[in-house]
């Protein structure tokens, strides 16, 4: 108690002290904030060490000195994060009386509870249950599967359809969901030959919860054992349903034992929430959030998403993302030393486990600390140090509310910024989670680099004259979100979930229409290329001739379609291009 008084004294002290003061935004400031956080002391600041923990006490000590107060808990969200997730030994399936081998016939999925059940297995064609204004699909129409084991094919009919009506409800997380919500005991995931000709176990994620019944996938090489029929074929069912287009499903007669058991390593965590009170008696309860992760690889190695896969060293994460942070820690300072007040309430939220899947923008909208439907707008901050000519900022979300492209281009000086506009509010960073909940979203970068999750993403690399440029453009748009006396309408731009897709093998995309003719021999030439795509946003041109991506050769149209199904959303990709006679080599970020 007597913790919790100190504290409040001493932000009533700094604000009372703060009043007033107009504080710009400076290199110095920018720099003492990133060499911190980018520090060896840090370690890289992951997720439930001891450095993401010293990256949340110094923002927090930051926001107070600017006389900011906490939304709640002293300025801090509480949470736990699995650090590790394993499969155990104790791992089991039989069926039809044969013990199969755990991590080469089956495997436990990240989203399986933890249990042991017993039952006969029900095959259910892709799991589906929808009934929509376009869509009307049941594989559970006449299935009994209270009490037993549920087997059903992963992804959808249409797989290479990225705006098919499946891609929704073709998740493995959704289809558990539903066989749980019909008393299924547990369920059985199987990959289709045409969604994975590879069959291969996933690695267990740190970041998924458990969906609440025990989840295992087994190969296909095995189906015929679960199916009831040693001459039945998950390749022929699958080549039925996806020519026939309707629903399959049917007892299989066949029982099953089985226990699944993950070993989950819980650390402690927090996101960082403090306010800036609005002064307008009839807006200061609604708010405008300004957010950036602190979060980033530890110290890399397998799994940790470093794309140096063999080296063990400090990813200091200078951009990604302690450009963000400093960055909302300087206007954090200026709006409270502005001698303007702002009318809404300014909520700085600094977020851990966006690299783990955006964990604490899910955990904050999940359990908001206010009331979401009074956010007018979600700002965020990802990779904002890193501006060089023709100095362009790259923005995404300008589509979710009527209005805010306008907004941008009126702020805009262009002698000082260009502006790469993208209307799609889902992204690969903490906006996704707030356009989730209906909330409009512009997520702010100034672009991917060779640096990006490495250990050479360092401070002195920084652009932070740059910094400067882009912080003050922030402010203006955060002020007149701010302060305009009217409430943005959110609108849908996009889907809410790349997990649908971003998920798939399948369906990745550059933003290019390629030359399938073939009328180039060596090479793949985009002959057109669309704006606010990957592929424009990293400078592509129409006519260039695409060489190699991330180092690999493309010399046709199959090679490149080969290159990006090994693509995975949010990846940072190297194109080399023929551009006339001259080779360009440019980063692109999915």
């Amino acid at each position: 108690m007597r913790h919790n008084i100190t504290i409040v004294a001493a932000i009533l002290i700094l604000s009372a002290c703060n009043g007033g003061r107009n504080s710009e935004v400076t290199t110095k400031e920018l720099y003492t904030h990133i060499s911190y956080l980018a520090s060896d002391k840090l370690a890289g600041r992951l997720t439930g060490t001891a450095g993401d923990s010293l990256a949340a006490e110094y923002i927090r000590d930051q926001f107070i000195s600017s006389g900011l107060v906490p939304v709640s808990g002293g300025g801090f969200q509480r949470f736990e994060v699995t650090s590790d997730l394993v499969a155990s030994g104790k791992n089991y399936l039989e069926v039809a009386g044969k013990v199969l081998t755990a991590g080469v016939d089956f495997s436990p999925l990240s989203i399986s509870a933890n249990g042991t059940a017993s039952g006969e297995v029900v095959f259910a064609g892709y799991g589906f249950d929808i009934n929509t204004d376009t869509l009307e699909w049941n594989d559970y129409e006449g299935l009994d599967v209270n009490g037993k084991w549920v087997m059903v094919l992963r992804a959808d009919p249409e797989v290479e359809n990225n705006a098919s009506h499946f891609a929704s409800v073709s998740t493995d997380r959704y289809k558990t969901m539903i066989a749980r919500d019909k008393g299924a005991a547990g369920i059985i995931l199987i990959s289709g030959e045409k969604y994975d000709p590879k069959d291969e176990f996933e690695s267990l994620r740190k970041g998924d919860f458990s969906a609440g019944i025990p989840v295992i996938r087994i190969k296909r090489n095995i189906a015929s054992l679960f199916l009831g029929n040693p001459g039945s074929s998950i390749e022929n069912i699958e080549k039925m349903i996806n020519e026939n287009l309707k629903p399959a499903g049917f007892a299989t007669g066949t029982f099953v034992n089985a226990t699944t058991d993950i070993e989950r390593k819980n650390n402690p965590t927090r996101n960082v929430v403090m306010m800036l009170p609005g002064k307008d008696p009839e807006l200061k309860d609604e708010y405008v959030i300004i957010g950036a992760h602190f979060d980033h690889l530890g110290m890399g190695g397998e799994g940790s998403g470093s794309r140096a896969t063999d080296t063990i060293a400090a990813h200091y994460g200078a951009d990604d993302n302690a450009s963000g942070v400093a960055l909302m820690i300087e206007l954090a300072e200026k709006f409270s030393g502005s001698p303007k007040s702002n009318a809404r309430s300014i909520i700085f939220i600094a977020f851990t486990g966006e690299e783990m899947g955006l964990l604490g923008s899910k955990y904050f909208v999940e359990n908001s600390l206010i009331d979401l439907k009074s956010v007018n707008a979600m700002i965020n901050l990802d990779m904002v140090g890193r501006l060089r000519e023709p100095a362009v900022l790259q923005i995404s979300g300008v589509g979710t509310a009527p209005g805010l492209e306008n907004l941008l281009n009126s702020k805009t000086d262009t002698s000082l910024l260009k502006l790469a506009l993208s209307n799609e509010g889902y992204g690969p960073s903490d906006h996704s989670s707030f356009y989730g909940k209906d909330i409009p979203v512009l997520s702010v970068t100034t672009g991917a680099h060779l640096d990006y999750h490495t250990p050479y993403d360092t401070k002195e690399k920084i652009n932070y004259e740059g910094m400067i440029t882009v912080s003050d453009y922030l402010f203006s748009i955060t002020d007149a979100l701010v302060n305009g006396s009217e409430k943005l309408a959110f609108s849908e731009a996009g889907p809410k979930d790349g997990g649908a897709r971003g998920s798939r093998r399948k369906g990745m995309s550059l933003g290019i229409m390629p030359d399938f003719a073939g009328n180039v021999t060596d090479g793949l030439r985009a002959d057109f290329v669309t704006p606010g795509k990957p592929a424009a946003i990293g400078g592509m041109l129409k006519g260039d001739i695409i060489k190699s991506i991330n180092g690999k050769t493309v010399k046709n149209i199959e090679d490149y379609m080969f290159r990006l199904n090994q693509l995975k959303p949010g990846e940072i990709v190297t194109v080399e291009v023929l551009r006339g006679e001259k080779t360009e080599l440019l980063i692109l970020q999915l």
